[in-house]
């Protein structure tokens, strides 16, 4: 699944993406350039690296450096803070729990949490919880809740300001939590389901919650908006939020077996259909479990809007799909994730065989992100 096509900085090669229909390296090459050169100079990320997909044939371009102190050059093997594109990863652990009879997204909340009966989380699902729709639950925790000893104690006094179901507000407590029910409906830690299930039934050999000693030579500086450095600390529900670090390489293995499941084990293929399952819509979106889904093609302008800030932080209104709407391989399946000091966008079409995948040691604006990768898919779409 993973063929190398091209030398990372040959210009001499074909690039042949598909049988029959070569695209010459420098021509795929011209865009990427195109797209990410000005953007890293405008935006001052030290080091980026673009990884694309057709019909099973990858290529990687990579930018700049992983450190600005020891000017490694970054590749398609070094490891990023990936963010939000994380819940993805949490949302197929969920999905595997349900796949495998140990969690049902229709139970209330509090089944899977003792500690959570008498709130109003014995009125919220499970599936409210992975589609951000339990009631108005906050993009963070408060300061003083945003640790592993208190923040039981914040969703015991949380008040929801909607009625379950009724409004999508992007949350991390929201998907850390889905993402804690569902470990423990599994009876393991989450860390360890995560590191030691999930990843490896993905193939995925180079992705960490926590990466290990040996591998800290290939994890990147982050950059905040200061410029210094800085790399993702502790927090409330922090790995099953926002605490995966991989690679381009194996992001890209990840985007493969979204788009192509059969190669898994059949509880993981549900799994993955269970995350590109329709829930409800909203503004033109449509929400998955981790992933949001699109029309495809799609103009520029309303993957912009969907991965907007505003999208991010205001309450919208929901239209649930009843039934839920199956996978859908015409769509266009998304995801862009953030820490203090990355930025990273994940897009893929399965019907086309198209992906690709951003990663970057700086945290820059969403919408650049989307339109350097909206360029690269049209681009490998001709």
């Amino acid at each position: 699944m993973r063929q190398p096509l091209i030398a990372r900085h040959s210009t001499a090669l074909a690039l042949c993406l598909v049988a029959g229909n070569c695209l010459a390296a420098p021509d795929l090459r011209a865009v990427v350039d195109a797209s990410v050169k000005p953007l890293m100079q405008q935006q001052s990320i030290p080091g980026l690296v673009v990884g694309v997909v057709k019909d099973g044939k990858t290529a990687y371009f990579s930018y700049g450096v992983a450190s600005k102190d020891t000017r490694q050059p970054v590749s398609e093997n070094t490891l990023f803070e990936i963010g939000s594109v994380s819940k993805t990863f949490t949302a197929t652990l969920a999905g595997y729990a349900v796949a495998t009879g140990n969690l049902t997204l229709t139970d209330p909340a509090s089944r899977y949490l003792p500690a959570l009966r008498g709130s109003p989380f014995e009125h919220i699902s499970v599936l409210n919880l992975g589609t951000y729709s339990a009631g108005g639950l906050p993009l963070q925790f408060p300061r003083e809740a945003d640790n592993s000893q208190r923040m039981i104690s914040y969703f015991q006094h949380w008040k929801p300001d909607f009625a379950p179901g009724t409004h999508r507000l992007y949350s991390n407590p929201s998907l850390g939590l889905f993402g804690y029910l569902a470990a423990q409906s599994l009876k393991q830690p989450f860390d360890q389901l995560m590191q030691n299930t999930l990843l490896p039934k993905l193939g995925l050999k180079h992705t960490f919650i926590k990466v290990p000693n040996d591998q800290m030579k290939l994890y990147a500086q982050g950059y905040g908006k200061d410029g210094n450095p800085v790399r993702v600390g502790p927090g409330a529900l922090d790995s099953e939020a926002y605490g995966i670090k991989t690679s381009a390489s194996d992001l890209l293995h990840y985007v493969q077996v979204n788009m192509r499941p059969a190669t898994l084990d059949p509880a993981l293929q549900k799994a993955i259909a269970i995350t590109h399952t329709g829930y409800y819509t909203v503004e033109g979106m449509t929400q998955g479990l981790g992933w949001e889904m699109y029309p495809y093609p799609i103009k520029l302008e309303a993957l912009v809007a969907g991965n907007s800030t505003q999208m991010a932080i205001e309450p919208h209104k929901v239209n649930w799909l009843t039934p839920p709407q199956a996978p859908n391989a015409d769509r266009l399946v998304n995801k862009t994730g953030s820490t203090n000091g990355f930025g990273a966008y994940v897009a893929y079409v399965p019907s086309k065989g198209l992906g690709v995948v951003i990663v970057a040691n700086r945290n820059y604006p969403n919408a650049e992100r989307v339109k350097v990768a909206h360029g690269i898919l049209e681009a490998m779409a001709q």
